[in-house]
Order: structure tokens, then sequence, then C-alpha cells
């Protein structure tokens, strides 16, 4: 990550290079890096990318606030309430708070890649299936112990 200085503002503007920071396994084939998050210093958003495996899926769940989704790379199917619908490159998803969704890689050969954004840095993902609810930021991935931390570590 690289910080930039500015005269104007409180916080310092920054690069994100997602092949730069770490990682989160998200399970059954979903990996997520963080990007803009509290710990970078937003006050009014979350956001980062989620890779699906070909075929791979995220369990359906909810959000205690807005969220957006851009598909970057490949086909999605994404389930809102119980329908599913086909998304392209670039097609974009605006979820209100408390529906259940989830998304799922429409290819059985080709990755697929998703760009979030929750509306609050105080986002929480409850699961449908056990009603476990977390934040956001709390599922930042971080350096194992014994590496050094880097700079742009961010979620």
């Amino acid at each position: 990550m690289t910080r930039i200085t500015t005269t104007v503002a409180s916080l310092p503007a920054a690069i994100l290079r997602p092949a730069e920071l770490p990682a989160k396994d998200r399970g059954n084939g979903a990996s997520t890096v963080a990007l803009v998050t509290g710990r970078l210093g937003s006050t009014g958003f979350l956001n980062g990318i989620t890779t699906f495996a070909p075929g791979a899926a995220i369990g359906h769940h909810s959000h205690n606030c807005l969220e957006s989704v851009v598909v970057i790379e490949g086909t999605a199917i994404v389930d809102i309430d119980g329908t599913e619908y086909p998304l392209e490159t670039y097609d974009t998803t605006f979820v209100p708070a408390n529906i259940v969704h989830r998304f799922r890689n429409a290819s059985d050969t080709a990755p697929m890649k998703i760009l979030w954004t929750y509306a609050s840095i105080d986002a929480t993902r409850t699961l449908a299936a056990t009603g476990e609810t977390g934040r956001i930021d709390d599922e930042e991935a971080r350096p194992a112990a014994d590496e050094p931390a880097q700079e742009g570590a961010q979620r």
C-alpha cells in the first residue's frame, strides 16, 4: 500500500494493491481481500474483493446495512431473498439491510471476483443457517505471527 500525504485532509490518501494484501480464506473455495476499512481510516464504508474458485459459493447471509456488489471478473449467480439472478462482469447489485442473499460462481472452469461495499464501518454478517453474527472487519486477514506485518495489511 502506498500512503500519499496531502495538505488538505486529516488522513493520508492511499493506493491499495490487492495482490500485495493478505487474503482471508472464507471456505468453500472463496477468499477475501479487505481494501478500505476502519483500520485505514474510513468512517463511512468498507470494501474489498472476494474471489470464488470455479463452482464456489458462499452461504446465505444478511447484513445490518446496505451492500453493493460489482462482478469484476467472470459470471455469477446471486440469490436475493430466494430468487436467483445471473450476473455478468460489471453487473451490480444493491441489497438493503436484513435481506438474505448469497453469491456463487456460475462457471465450473473459471474464477469469479466481486468488489463489495458496505454502507457502514460497523457492518455485520448474519449467517442464515445458524443465526451467527459477526463484524465484517473482524474477518480481516492478518499476517502469520512469524511474518512481519506489511504496511497496508488492512481489513
